[in-house]
């Protein structure tokens, strides 16, 4: 055991456990509701779109809302009752299957049904994480939550992969549901005592009232402000680099799926690194400097994978050019989300971390979503490379606006 671990408390070791079981199991059930939408039931691309719409809905409609109500709740046993509940949803799908009543309409309203309680356990998650760790070990507890879920970004597509061929797609979400229940018992073994939760406010008005004030915590001018719009610049940048991935690799480099794969592993394996590697580096620079030099790594990456298309020719050279831009990509998002969640939280008051949170969650997905559609329609019209050069760019942009921010101590 390292000092770094020492200075976590041991019931610590329970969330992780938790949070690195339903890692897996949602690498797993990603890939088998896409394998259920196109091979179960015979879906298109217009139906693999509306299943990510699904995933997604219900941080757009419903997550400052449910900031606000988690921040009334004592959070911990929100956690429990929700892994709970995505337990018992992701068990339907095979009992649906074997009815005979899994169709694309059934499995979408229980995806969002998923969804929602995703974004309950992930605003409680969140805001009960700063309750368990104290401030100043805060990030290395991000690191190495951050860790397990780079591990199960490297794994969990390909065991997903296995468990689809061995039982089939429909089966293949009982791994995730049988992570969501131990992540269950696992959170209710943390023995804490947490705060009662504030008296009245339950009138719509006041929790109107409460969204409000988390948006104005966020938005009101403060460095927190800057890191938040800095986040939403960098989310653009994601999302126009996760359109534009696959068609280069698969039309522009022409590697074969089996290759692209090993493409995208490339990133979890560089997330490990990340994650590992980002105490020490926060140490020597700081957490706004790490952050707005791992942004800027990220922009080096795009330069690189964009580089790949001059080794078009040769499929081995292009495979390796894009895997390396993948590699040092995901090497910056592992180092750098720690730094990002534990000086937000650290500046946030504790009543209010489930809507701060919420907040900026709520706003990176609608950039997502937004930004995502219209990066692709002008791809086609200007070409991929140059839409890579202005991902790059969009990332530089994030670097530069958190190296700007005003240095604090600590920072």
């Amino acid at each position: 055991m390292t000092a770094d671990d020492r200075a976590l408390p041991r019931s610590f070791r329970w969330l992780l456990a938790a949070e690195s079981a339903s890692s897996v199991g949602t690498y797993v059930t990603l890939l088998a509701l896409q394998t259920i939408v196109v091979v179960t039931l015979g879906g298109t691309s217009a139906d693999t779109g509306l299943l990510s719409a699904a995933r997604w809905l219900p941080y757009l409609v419903a997550g400052l809302l449910v900031g606000a109500v988690v921040d009334r709740m004592r959070r911990r046993p929100i956690m429990v009752w929700s892994d709970a509940a995505r337990a018992v949803l992701l068990a339907a799908i095979p009992v649906l299957w074997l009815l005979d009543a899994l169709t694309l309409p059934a499995l979408l309203v229980v995806v969002v049904a998923y969804g929602v309680t995703t974004v309950v356990n992930d605003a409680a998650s969140m805001a009960f994480l700063p309750r368990l760790v104290a401030g100043p070990a805060l990030q290395r507890a991000h690191a190495r939550i951050d860790t397990a879920d780079a591990i199960a970004q490297s794994g969990g597509p390909a065991l997903g992969g296995l468990v689809v061929r061995a039982v089939g797609a429909p089966f293949a979400v009982l791994v995730d549901a049988l992570a969501s229940a131990f992540a269950a018992v696992a959170v209710a073994r943390i023995r804490i005592d947490e705060p009662a939760p504030p008296a009245g406010g339950r009138r719509v008005r006041d929790v109107v009232r409460d969204v409000a004030e988390g948006m104005r915590l966020v938005y009101r001018g403060t460095a927190l402000t800057r890191l938040a719009l800095a986040t939403h610049v960098w989310f653009g940048a994601n999302a126009v680099l996760g359109v534009l991935v696959a068609p280069f690799a698969l039309t522009r480099l022409g590697l074969d799926p089996g290759a692209f794969g090993l493409v995208l592993t490339a990133a979890g394996v560089g997330a490990v690194v990340g994650a590992s590697v980002t105490g020490a580096v926060g140490r020597r620079l700081g957490a706004l400097p790490t952050v707005a030099a791992c942004h800027a790594l990220s922009a080096v990456a795009v330069v690189v994978m964009g580089l790949a298309a001059l080794a078009a020719e040769d499929a081995l050279a292009a495979a390796l050019v894009l895997g390396a831009g993948q590699l040092l990509h995901g090497i910056a998002m592992g180092a750098s989300n720690s730094h990002e969640m534990a000086y937000r939280q650290t500046r946030t008051p504790d009543a209010a971390q489930a809507r701060v949170n919420m907040t900026m969650r709520a706003a990176n997905r609608a950039v997502i979503v937004v930004v995502a559609p219209i990066a692709g329609l002008v791809a086609v019209t200007t070409g991929i490379v140059p839409m890579l050069v202005a991902a790059a760019a969009l990332f530089a942009v994030a670097a530069v606006a958190i190296a700007a921010a005003p240095r604090a101590s600590g920072t």
